[in-house]
Formats: structure tokens, sequence, C-alpha cells
């Protein structure tokens, strides 16, 4: 879809010193580029002071919500770009001002690639999900590093803090990490009290967390990632999200195999991760995974994929519908109980 419904089409190419802002209107393709000093509040009087329609495309980095959050109420609409999509900008040379101009193009042919972002109640959910992962890869770092030193010296690597090994230099090391690792489980245990409290008020997570294999923590991470389910116009488009399915690749007839799309890892490793904990339980994912085995004859890593993908497009079902999963709402196909709650 082409932007030429909007009279003023916009780019911006912003850094901590200097803005470039880029502009073609509806009636021309001449650009106005300018190149000037940092300054939200210049900034919004310029785009205040330009008369019809705005669109306002700014590429996808570190500043973007808050620009994002900023300016929203000075167009008409805001375009955050994906920059992986931009190819244009790395042919000739390279400055702010050329850049911007290059946005602007693109943003008035309509060849940019959206990525979501919002300024509502679920800014919020994304900022304490990023933080609680962040806190979880620094633990999960420590807690190698403590099994590595405790297994060079000979140690079998699962000693409780306080252990004491020979060596003066290593058991100041040790200590150090027990007391970096104590001080993680603390910050954890906070992040999990805020989910809890996160899902008591939120009932988008509640919703979720009725699925079968999702816990509070990973409901709120699929609620946060998500937003709204409006973003997916089908269930494949979830599910490429996802990283859950590979797109064919064909030219000529003829196929040229499978590619992985750019996907969201955190949801798949949500997916992954709820389809393992749902298995060999008393649910109907499990039955569904039982079913590929015994019935149709699937490996157990293809059942479980497939799997993976029914509980996906049923949190996407739970999501749009409103309503918690209910696991017997189910059509009967060939004396096959088949779930289709929530889609």
């Amino acid at each position: 879809m082409q932007d030429t419904i909007y009279d003023h089409c916009i780019a911006i190419d912003w850094s901590i010193k200097n803005m470039a802002i880029a502009r073609m209107t509806k009636k021309s393709n001449k650009i106005t580029a300018i190149d000037v000093p940092s300054d939200i509040e210049d900034l919004q009087a310029y785009l205040k002071n330009l008369r019809g329609t705005k669109i306002l495309a700014i590429e996808e980095t570190t500043t973007s919500q808050w620009l994002y959050a900023e300016l929203k109420e000075y167009v008409d609409r805001i375009l955050i770009c994906d920059p992986n999509r931009n190819k244009l900008l790395n042919e000739g040379p390279k400055t702010d001002k050329i850049d911007a101009s290059k946005l602007v193009q693109l943003l008035k042919a309509g060849l940019m690639k959206e990525v979501y972002h919002s300024t509502d109640k679920f800014l919020h959910l994304r900022r304490v999900v990023s933080g609680y992962e962040d806190l979880v890869k620094s633990g999960v770092r420590l807690k190698n590093q403590r099994y590595a030193l405790l297994r060079a010296c000979g140690k079998r690597g699962k000693e409780k803090a306080g252990s004491s090994i020979d060596s003066q230099g290593e058991q100041f090391v040790l200590d150090c990490l027990d007391r970096q690792i104590e001080a993680y489980e603390k910050e954890k245990e906070c992040y999990e009290n805020e989910f809890e409290r996160l899902a008591r008020k939120n009932h988008e997570i509640k919703h979720q967390k009725s699925l079968p294999g999702i816990g509070t923590i990973n409901a709120v991470k699929i609620v946060a990632r998500v937003v709204t389910p409006h973003r997916f116009a089908d269930k494949g488009r979830y599910l490429g999200y996802t990283g859950l399915i590979k797109l064919e690749k064909t030219s000529g007839g003829r196929s040229y195999g499978k590619r992985s799309p750019r996907y969201s890892r955190q949801l798949k490793s949500v997916y992954k991760s709820g389809v393992l904990a749902a298995i060999a339980g008393n649910n109907p994912i499990n039955d569904y995974y039982e079913h590929l085995i015994q019935e149709k004859g699937y490996p157990e890593h293809n059942a479980r994929h497939k799997a993976c993908r029914r509980l996906a497009i049923l949190s996407l079902g739970v999501f749009k519908s409103g309503r918690k999963y209910q696991p017997y709402r189910r059509n009967y196909v060939k004396g096959v109980k088949e779930d289709t709650s929530g889609l």
C-alpha cells in the first residue's frame, strides 16, 4: 500500500547530537532534507506547523519507542520500520541526510515493513519481561561459571553455597560467585512476585494461563510480546511470527527448500517449553500428541512440533476471543477428539 494518501511523508534519522529530517509532499517527488541539532521540542513544532495529513517514518532503534510516544500526537500516523529491510540505505555514500532521504522515498513508495509499537499498558509488561530475561541470562552465566570453577578444582560442580576448596584464589572467586548468585535469586523472586501481581490484574494474562502448559511467566511473555492479536491476519502469519513454520522457496516451478522467517525467539521458546510441560498431562494438547504418535505414526519430534503449533494457534484464538480456554469443547472426527476451543 502506497502512502501517497498523506499530504506529507516525513522521515527522521535521529541521534543524540543531531537529527536529519527529510520530507516529500503528495504532489511532488522533490525531497527537502535538513540536518539540525537534536531537539524534541523543535521537532514537535516542525511537525505541528505542517498543514495537512502527515505520516512519519523512523527506523527501529533504542530511541524509537521514546520518539513514538513523544511524536504520536503530532502526526496522523507513525511507522517504525524494520532496518533489516532497508537495503537501499547500504548503497552509495552514507550521511544522516542521505539516510533520511532514502527512508522518505521508501515510505512514499510503500516499501517499508512496520515494527509494532504502542503507548498503552503493554509497554510496562514489555519492560518487566525484558528486565527479567536479562536477569535470568546473568544468573545462568553465574551458575555456569561456578560449576566450571568447581569442576576445575576436582569437585562435582553441584556443591552448595559455602563449600570450600583448597586453593585460596579459587576460594575467593567461589565466595564472590555465591554472593552474586544469592542476590540473583532474590531479584528473580521479586520479578516472579511482580508477574503474579500482573496476572491478577490483567484478563489477557489470566486467559493465557488457562492453556495447557502455560504458566504465569510464559503467559506474561505472550501478552507482552503479542499486545494485540489483530496484528495478524490469520494463524499462518502468527505461526511465522513465532518461528514454528518455515517459508517455501520456489522459482520456475521448482522448489528450493524452505527458510526460517525472522521471528520472535521469545515466543518460540514459550510455546516449545509449554508443550513439554503439557505432554504427559491430562489435557487436550497431550491427547493430540498421543494421537499423532499412536494413530498417525508420527515420530516423537514431529508430533511434538505439531502439538507446539496447535498450542500457538489456541493461544492466538484465546487472545482473539477474550475468553478463557475451554478444554472440552471439541469436535469428533473419525472417533478422534480434536480440540477446537479458542479458534
